[in-house]
């Protein structure tokens, strides 16, 4: 019949029309920011330095290996080293950032520092209200304002921080495995050492005294080896 194919698609966008009304899963607004809608897993906005501990600046992951400074495709991030050292999550002494500044008004949430990062110290967050009345000195973000927990972390990304934090126990666990190998190791070498020393002395005395022999002759008797004839 002609026009059923007009009615058919009027009853469907009836019906759609209809249920963005009353179905949960067609409900296109949220009463914000009452209501939110939770983020995915894998929603990324704008970098952020982890920390592990209470301190963030004595349990900070970075290194300030600059790495993420000389791979950020807009040049967004500005590191200088520290002049001394800290212990990092394996007890190595490690250089820190003392400065760390990322300009979010230049970043564009490309996830590339995330991708270089040797150490899991930075990752992007999923904060998006960063809306500041000024444009520049506002939106550069310093390093105390970077800096967040690994507990927070675990809030934002909790699938992807269980991952990460096993990665850095089996790191941990693999070099402290290492570090033991080579004390036993150093260990047996002394103690193959030592006894290669005690028995040295016993063999010069015996060189000694088939030395003092002339040719031809017995060497002499010695306590533990009578002379022959």
């Amino acid at each position: 019949m002609v026009g059923t194919g007009i009615l058919k698609g009027m009853a469907v966008t009836l019906r759609n029309f209809a249920g963005s009304y009353f179905e949960k899963d067609r409900l296109t607004t949220v009463q914000y920011p009452e209501e939110r809608i939770p983020l995915p897993e894998n929603y990324r906005n704008f970098p952020i330095l982890i920390y592990d501990g209470t301190d963030p600046q004595a349990g900070l992951r970075c290194v300030a290996c600059k790495i993420c400074e000389k791979e950020c495709p807009p040049q967004c991030i500005y590191i200088i080293k520290s002049d001394d050292k800290k212990p990092d999550y394996m007890g190595k002494p490690q250089l820190y950032p003392k400065v760390f500044d990322i300009d979010i008004s230049v970043c564009m949430s490309c996830q590339i520092c995330v991708e270089v990062c040797p150490f899991e110290a930075i990752k992007m967050d999923k904060d998006f209200e960063l809306s500041k009345r000024e444009r520049f000195d506002a939106l550069l973000l310093r390093k105390e304002e970077l800096s967040k927990s690994n507990e927070y972390y675990h809030r934002i990304h909790p699938i992807e921080a269980a991952a990460v934090d096993k990665n850095l126990a089996d790191a941990a666990a693999a070099a402290e495995a290492k570090k033991k190998a080579a004390a036993e190791a150093a260990a047996k070498a002394a103690a193959a050492k030592a006894a290669a020393t005690t028995a040295r002395p016993a063999s010069a005395e015996l060189r000694r005294g088939e030395s003092t022999a002339a040719p031809g002759e017995a060497p002499p008797a010695t306590p533990d080896k009578p002379a022959t004839t």
